[in-house]
């Protein structure tokens, strides 16, 4: 094979760039969110009480989704980029207040109604945990107090849109790694306290949530200080600033909300698929979940600023070689770790949540759930690209429409699979919504632009799926021998059948990338190598 075309210099180095900054913060935070969730499996494993913890938060964590990696971005940093360019700094204060004032007030009457109606809200989602005495009247119970997260998360992801706008992406990628350090906190000390106060042992987890979720404002706070913003407890509903990113953001949030709303419809549909269904898929989503927060939320935090300026400039060959390559650099990075989880799916959960109260039936059924989440990792990656651009290049329509399609998709692929497949399907049916959405956007982003760089992208997944199904083919065959030669199942006999199977695996994949000249695969080792060097210096 001749060389696949390179990316544009200057601008792809410095959207690498800035995704390795981002990337740096964010890989930080998802790491903490694993061991958050290894606390959690170890002490609740996937029982009554998890269920209920998960449903329950499932409502504000949808939320959090929602606006601090989709909606909100996408509406609220093209203005704000905006205002910064055409009126300064000022105006776009006056802007920034506006908005967290707006969410402030929006918010609070969705907690007050949510808290109102946690009873019949927790009822409609989980009917079936009525069959186990406590079960619902604990997700009852755990909704109400971690509904105020919802606030929280807002004006958090408000202060994310103004710094990303600013090129400022390592604290705000960071803060998330606030809510999970705060979370350990509370599950480590509050948990034994519980009892002693005539509450269920989770409820310290439902505790740690609302204050991470403040966590996760105060850690932003004094860099936007420092930036010049000052709050102002002003609201002006006037405001056309205002009127924009709220126009943008009701169907911007329809627009984004596919994947969060089906992995909704599958905590729904799971919880009358018996005790442990809907922890499984838990603990199955956030591993798969933490490619996408590593790469693809911030490979599109770092997208979607120069995207806003390439348009602003009217500059479309630009906006074009932009978008392909963010998308080139996630393919780089997905496309393997797709073929990871799904090969390695059993050690992975194994090594990170069996001990304690999580069990090896536990492991076998959430490494099921893993495999067929991976399936769609690149669709999951590909989606939090595409959305938001078309919001920044002012069609606020079509990815609602996809959106839409989207979730009819699953419900009806869910539907199907769980009759034949059982929890398993709902993942698997999650997947297959995620690619027909990812697809759909690519498509329509494409006539839109006319032209994405198409031969340029088509040529390097070509490449880069050559060297995963080596590096696939390579794990499975080291993971064999290394269980024979390394036998048991202690942690340290874990630690080293793993890691010397990615060893190997990333070996095979450095070595397949170079006899097929993927570019993206040098560059990215450099890129990753020179922010480390930076941040050691």
């Amino acid at each position: 094979m001749s060389p696949s075309p390179p990316p544009t210099g200057s601008g792809a180095s410095r959207l690498a760039g800035a995704a390795a900054s981002a990337g740096t913060a964010t890989m930080t935070s998802r790491l903490l969110g694993l061991v958050r969730e290894q606390v959690l499996a170890s002490l609740f494993g996937a029982g009554n009480a998890m269920d209920a913890f998960n449903v329950a938060f499932r409502i504000p964590n949808l939320v959090r989704d929602l606006f601090a990696e989709g909606a909100m971005s996408a509406a609220f940093v093209p203005t704000f980029t905006r205002h910064l360019a055409t009126a300064g700094k000022e105006s776009a204060w006056r802007l920034g207040n506006n908005v967290v004032n707006a969410l402030a007030v929006i918010t609070l009457v969705l907690v007050l109604l949510g808290m109102v109606f946690a009873g019949p809200i927790a009822a409609a989602f989980a009917g079936d945990f009525a069959a186990v005495p406590g079960k619902l009247e604990l997700t009852t119970s755990l909704t109400r107090l971690m509904l105020p997260f919802l606030s929280l998360v807002a004006l958090a992801a408000a202060c994310m849109g103004m710094l990303n706008s600013l090129g400022m992406f390592f604290v705000p990628a960071l803060s998330p790694a606030m809510f999970n350090v705060v979370s350990i906190v509370c599950a480590l000390a509050l948990v034994p306290l519980m009892p002693t106060l005539g509450l269920a042992p989770i409820m310290a987890i439902g505790i740690g949530t609302v204050l991470g979720g403040a966590a996760q404002v105060l850690v932003q706070w004094p860099l936007l200080h420092r930036q010049g913003f000052r709050y102002r407890p002003v609201l002006d509903w006037s405001d056309t600033g205002l009127h924009q990113v709220l126009r943008l953001m009701g169907p911007g949030t329809i627009g984004m909300a596919a994947t969060q709303v089906n992995v909704f419809v599958n905590t729904v549909l799971a919880a009358g698929e018996g005790t442990g269904a809907v922890s499984w898929l838990n603990y199955a989503f956030r591993l798969m979940y933490l490619p996408i927060g590593l790469f693809g939320v911030s490979i599109a935090t770092a997208t979607l600023p120069a995207v806003s300026r390439d348009t602003m400039n009217r500059e479309p060959g630009a906006i074009r070689r932009t978008i392909a390559d963010g998308l080139s650099l996630m393919m780089m990075l997905n496309v393997p770790a797709t073929v990871g989880l799904v090969v390695l799916a059993s050690p992975i959960v194994q090594l990170i949540f069996e001990r304690r109260a999580f069990t090896s039936a536990d492991t076998a059924a959430t490494a099921g759930a893993l495999q067929f989440y991976a399936v769609g990792l690149v669709g999951y990656s590909v989606v939090r690209i595409a959305s938001p651009l078309f919001y920044a290049l002012g069609d606020n329509r079509t990815p609602v429409k996809v959106s839409m399609a989207t979730v009819v998709v699953n419900v009806v692929m869910n539907l199907l699979l769980v009759q034949v497949m059982g929890y398993r399907g709902l993942a698997l049916g999650t997947s297959v919504a995620a690619l027909f959405n990812a697809a759909t956007l690519m498509v329509l982003l494409r006539r839109r632009l006319d032209g994405i760089e198409g031969t340029r992208l088509l040529d390097s997944l070509t490449r880069i799926a050559l060297a995963s199904v080596a590096m696939g083919l390579a794990a499975a065959g080291a993971h064999a021998t290394l269980t024979r030669l390394v036998p048991g199942t202690s942690l340290p006999a874990q630690g080293l059948q793993l890691g010397g199977t990615i060893g190997t695996a990333l070996l095979v994949l450095a070595g397949a990338s170079q006899l097929l000249r993927v570019r993206e695969f040098g560059e990215g080792v450099a890129l990753v190598r020179g922010r480390l060097a930076r941040r050691r210096r």
